[in-house]
């Protein structure tokens, strides 16, 4: 276990060197130090590590919940709903062909809509502030995305959850998405009107009884959610969703950080660990192309928020850059995928685009100068090189991070 931690933060701290987020570099620690590899093997049983994977799985969502707020939905208002349905649109919808095309199955498609749709919300943030873009006119749109996105996630999750378990019928099917649903909803219902009850029930000046409660509610839903067929995931992320409107929300999220860096970083070491480099090359190919095809639907979607919000086109490559991003919903719906029986192809071929992906995004969004030239307007209208001109660092404290 402290040789996990270790490997990890050893990896993390040389990658950062050179600008490289986190999350592709756990994963490559346990690569590298799992049992598929030659050399020394610190753990050859990937499946040591599952409880505490489960948990780094669980306080991931529980922390994002805990940032989420129904408000956000509001404040960004019409434009935002447009902007983050239309880069669904096109990247879900690019998503699901492709994995129709590659003729995996159609379990296997459906989860594949995911992996390419959905941004990684923890890469994308942590490009914003590496690269002092906060404070851009392109920010709000791009959190707005972000934001949708998340919405989208629950849904898809509770969705996909009945498919995977295997339910030999239609009626079910039905039958478990019923329950996944109805419980979702019991959830949701209880994040919108039992925020002040909860928030009493929480409430506390002791910080070591604050974490030992929201720690197990988090835990507690996230096991019941599962009994009802909503992934346990999805079950943290509505008690973060509860816990992030109440008095005590402020308190949580600061609690919460070190303990969700930590046993994050054990989920993805402990998927890594789970990778067989040889199987990597097999679905080199597809990799390459959903790789290919993801950049050109992220231009795409990037042009549509462009001409929703009236940026030019360096705010246009910002935004396309920046959203390209794949990390930990990826890694959640391969984590489903394997517990459910599919095709052992889609593991590597995750962990593959997932960690090329997380390397090109914060490469490419430092670099979106160089996409900015060739998008309309890129020549004639130079519009600063981060998108929001000298003013940029100024609004930095006029718009709320809120992810």
């Amino acid at each position: 276990m402290g040789g996990a931690f270790l490997a990890a933060a050893v990896l993390a701290r040389l990658g950062g060197r050179i600008g490289l987020p986190t999350i592709p570099l756990f994963i490559l620690a346990g690569i590298l130090l799992g049992p598929h590899t030659p050399g020394y093997t610190l753990l050859s049983n990937p499946h040591d590590l599952e409880m505490l994977s489960a948990l780094g799985l669980v306080l991931l969502l529980f922390y994002l919940g805990l940032e989420f707020h129904m408000d956000d939905l509001k404040t960004g208002g019409r434009k935002m709903a447009i902007a983050g349905g239309t880069y669904l649109a096109l990247n879900v919808g690019a998503g699901l062909g492709f994995g129709f095309a590659l003729g995996w199955g159609t379990s296997e498609a459906l989860v594949l809509a995911g992996v390419l749709g959905i941004s990684s919300s923890a890469i994308v943030t942590k490009i914003l502030v590496d690269l002092g873009r906060i404070g851009n006119p392109e920010t709000r749109p791009i959190l707005g995305i972000i934001v949708v996105e998340d919405v989208f996630l629950a849904l898809y999750l509770a969705a996909l959850q009945p498919i995977l378990s295997g339910a030999d019928s239609l009626s079910a099917m039905l039958v478990d998405g019923g329950k996944a649903f109805g419980f979702l909803l019991l959830l949701a219902l209880a994040a919108r009107f039992g925020t002040k009850l909860i928030g009493k029930l929480m409430n506390t000046k002791d910080d070591e009884l604050l974490v030992i409660s929201f720690l197990g509610a988090a835990v507690f839903v996230a096991g019941v959610s599962e009994m009802f067929g909503v992934a346990d995931a999805i079950g943290a992320f509505m008690v973060g969703l509860m816990l992030g409107s109440t008095t005590s929300g402020e308190r949580i999220l600061k609690l919460v950080h070190p303990l969700r860096d930590a046993f994050g970083a054990i989920f993805f070491f402990a998927f890594g660990l789970s990778i067989d480099p040889g199987d990597l090359l097999s679905v080199f190919w597809p990799v390459l192309a959903a790789v290919v095809l993801t950049l050109a639907m992220n231009v795409a979607a990037g042009l549509a928020a462009s001409r929703i919000y009236s940026f030019g086109a360096q705010a246009t490559a910002n935004i396309a850059t920046t959203l390209v991003a794949r990390g930990e919903f990826a890694l959640i719906l391969a984590t489903m995928a394997a517990g459910a029986g599919l095709d052992k192809r889609l593991s590597p071929f995750i962990a593959g685009y997932v960690l090329l992906l997380a390397v090109l995004a914060p490469l490419a969004a430092g670099r979106s100068h160089w996409l900015a030239r060739i998008l309309p307007g890129g020549r004639d209208g130079r519009d600063g090189q981060d998108g929001g001109g000298k003013d940029g660092d100024k609004d930095q404290e006029q718009i709320p991070v809120s992810v």
